[in-house]
């Protein structure tokens, strides 16, 4: 199949830096180097090729657009090329970044006092340690707020006690940015690898991201000392804003998996023979690829458009809901169609359209629904919430 190129059917490349171009391909030649081989097995074992988190943190993909801290400091849109490419090899290698960087560095780096940063972030950078973030519990999914994980003030620290579901790196990671209601508030506190009474349960099974760690987290009595609560939030701003930083590397990097699938779907009908000629000839082919097409240059459009607001401090939740939304439904369009047109061969991990078309099912539905994003805007434009 001919190399990858991302679809650059308006021009996009021509509205990049040089450097963020630089940064976007060097990221393209790991991808295709290290991280594309590794994943037809760590898709079949269920299991996430963990050497990849050291790799990346050389290459400075961790947390890539803090500054200070061992953090490459990249601008936003930088960023979001990273995560583009990343996810082009698959949902659950960006998920990995996105999580270390969006839902761990980035609460320690806002919120945590500078004995917290210093700490936490050199090492995190590195991928010397993984994070994860604990939010999600069985019964408190779309409505965060109505989490019944429990903090307790003791004398020298907190008793932590609950459960948290559908934790992305839970089981391996090293620091667990666990959310929890104290006096009625909802709090953040750091919880380490091997504190007494923090155990991880893995989730098994998946269909979708089968490349990532997914867990429970489970605190039973669990002791958190003074200095491991985040200080600088209180309230359910503080996990929102976490979740406003991952959903803003969610939107671009579902364009990496719909330019793969729609890169695939391409160079499978022109060289697929069918009636004496290629597959692509046909009406209906070129009518699918035309969809593809005109669906990936919106996103990719509106994607721009959320890092020039965001590198521009402008940024507000629900412009990025609308760009969740929108990129997370437009790549799983691109995937289910991608997967039509391969026919059987659409079904099988010789090709990644499966693979993507099941983690996007996943993507679309994690870190907001679509039609959580859909009530985020009809309450923007509105003025009238309808969340209850």
């Amino acid at each position: 199949m001919a190399k990858y190129e991302s679809l650059n059917y308006m021009d996009m490349d021509s509205l990049f830096t040089e450097e963020e171009l630089a940064i976007r391909d060097t990221v393209r030649k790991f991808v295709d180097d290290e991280v594309i081989p590794t994943l037809q097995e760590a898709n079949r074992e269920e299991k996430f090729p963990s050497h990849l988190i050291r790799k990346m943190g050389e290459l400075g993909l961790l947390g890539s657009n803090l500054k200070g801290y061992g953090c490459a400091g990249i601008g936003h849109i930088a960023y979001g090329l990273v995560m583009q490419e990343l996810e082009r090899a698959d949902s659950g290698i960006r998920s990995a970044a996105s999580v270390q960087g969006a839902l761990v560095m980035y609460p320690i780096f806002t919120y945590g006092t500078e004995e917290q940063k210093q700490k936490y972030l050199p090492k995190l950078a590195k991928g010397e340690w993984i994070g994860c973030f604990g939010l999600t519990e069985p019964d408190a999914g779309s409505d965060p707020g109505g989490m019944l994980t429990r903090a307790e003030k003791v004398p020298g620290g907190y008793k932590l006690n609950g459960n948290k579901m559908w934790i992305t790196n839970g089981s391996v990671a090293d620091v667990a940015v666990v959310w929890a209601k104290l006096n009625g508030r909802i709090r953040g506190f750091l919880v380490d690898q091997g504190t007494p009474g923090f155990s991880t349960t893995l989730m098994k099974g998946k269909f979708a991201l089968r490349v990532s760690v997914t867990s429970e987290l489970h605190f039973e009595d669990c002791f958190i000392p003074d200095e491991n609560i985040l200080p600088g939030v209180d309230g359910l701003k503080g996990p929102l804003s976490c979740l406003t930083q991952a959903r803003y590397g969610i939107a671009w990097g579902v364009i990496g998996a719909a330019n793969m699938v729609y890169h695939t779907a391409l160079h499978y009908t022109k060289e697929r023979k069918m009636f004496d000629g290629p597959l692509a000839r046909f009406q209906l082919i070129q009518a699918k690829l035309a969809k593809m097409v005109q669906e990936i240059t919106k996103a990719q459009l509106l994607a721009l458009q959320l890092g020039r607001l965001k590198e521009a401090g402008k940024l507000e939740a629900h412009h990025v809901s609308l760009a969740k939304m929108n990129n997370c439904r437009m790549a799983l369009d691109c995937a289910r169609d991608a997967r039509d047109m391969l026919g059987a061969n659409g079904t099988i991990d010789e090709y990644p359209v499966i693979r993507h078309m099941l983690n996007l099912e996943t993507v679309n539905t994690y870190e907001g629904t679509e039609d959580i994003h859909r009530l985020v805007i009809g309450s923007t434009v509105t003025g009238i919430p309808a969340f209850r």
